[in-house]
């Protein structure tokens, strides 16, 4: 090659040029090709992870340390909010009961003896020191009811359960777990039979729309994903957009997380995999594909020489998606020019040996 440049006089640059006839381009074994307008504006396919949005996971925990004595749903179930989702029995639950009673019942004593203290202040027949001793006691025993009502709907009791154990006295040892909310069944981390400690985890729940695409973006390719920019999942005809481009770089592959998110009609499942195709940074610049081997790179900036009427000029262009085979780049060029697809090391070599001369 160094031989064929001496043999080329009349070579020359001029701002990232190279002056070249027809003849010594072809003896450099420089080869031209048209751009090819990216019909699509989006980027190759990646493969993706489908997965749940941590805002939407919930892991239901038993309430209070016992046996598991049932099991109402099962993987895969799509549930309600307060509809049963396990039974336990639990002596622990039993004493939570009694304490409650046992706060309603000191209660009631300590308004009535309240209520006989006020009557007998007002009739100047007890000091003063002795009603606020006894208001004392009332408001101590209403918040020990407030506390014993609050452990028990923290184990799963409504209110309308509570009144009904206040009216009754009916103590069970039998404790449902309910779902907190609508969704669906995706893990189950108990057996019946089993004894589990207070909140260990029992089943894990999940609302299925919207899920993320999790997608490993080549870190020289980040520079054309934006967020907010549209996310089409081959086989899935309803798209999302991308709500987080990551800040860091995962060394090990040198890749950047996109996640985006995809309202989900059922089609989609957390757990499996997928291509995902990502819509440039901005559609208002034409995209343009071209081989690999048309790019050139100095530093962080890319080029492509465009063909001219005195030889080759160097055009900076913005990439926006590669492969092993092709680029997708966007710039001052168009599908009218030519742009050497091959020969680029012999320009490249004139573009440096002459700059440095």
């Amino acid at each position: 090659m160094v031989a064929a440049f001496l043999a080329v006089p009349s070579m020359s640059m001029a701002e990232d040029g190279v002056k070249l006839s027809p003849e010594q381009a072809t003896s450099l074994g420089v080869r031209v090709v048209h751009p090819v307008a990216s019909p699509t504006d989006k980027t190759l396919p990646y493969p993706a992870q489908i997965v749940v949005p941590t805002p939407q996971l919930w892991v239901v925990s038993a309430p209070v340390a016992g046996m598991v004595t049932n099991l109402s749903v099962a993987r895969g179930d799509r549930v309600i909010a307060g509809q049963p989702l396990a039974t336990m029995e639990s002596q622990g639950f039993v004493s939570q009961q009694r304490d409650y009673l046992h706060a309603v019942a000191q209660e009631v004593l300590v308004t009535q003896q309240l209520n006989r203290n006020t009557q007998l202040f007002q009739g100047n027949a007890v000091a003063q020191r002795v009603l606020e001793a006894s208001q004392a006691e009332a408001r101590q025993a209403s918040i020990v009811v407030a506390e014993r009502r609050q452990m028990l709907r923290l184990s799963g009791l409504s209110d309308e359960t509570i009144s009904r154990l206040t009216n009754e006295a009916a103590i069970s040892a039998a404790l449902t777990v309910a779902a907190p909310r609508p969704a669906t069944v995706i893990d189950i981390a108990v057996s019946p039979g089993q004894r589990m400690e207070q909140s260990a985890p029992l089943i894990k729940i999940a609302q299925l729309s919207p899920l993320w695409v999790e997608i490993a973006i080549p870190a020289s390719n980040i520079k054309a994903i934006r967020q907010g920019a549209r996310v089409e999942v081959d086989g899935y005809e309803t798209a999302g957009q991308v709500v987080l481009v990551s800040e860091t770089t995962d060394p090990a592959t040198q890749t950047v997380l996109v996640r985006a998110e995809v309202p989900n009609s059922g089609d989609l499942r957390p757990g499996q995999t997928a291509a995902a195709r990502i819509s440039f940074a901005s559609k208002r610049e034409n995209a343009w594909e071209l081989p690999y081997s048309a790019l050139f790179r100095r530093g962080e900036q890319a080029s492509v020489f465009v063909a001219t009427q005195d030889g080759f000029r160097l055009v900076p262009v913005t990439l926006l998606e590669e492969d092993q085979d092709h680029v997708v780049v966007s710039g001052p060029i168009t599908n009218k020019d030519e742009v050497a697809a091959s020969g680029i090391s012999a320009l490249r070599g004139i573009l440096l040996k002459l700059g440095a001369g």
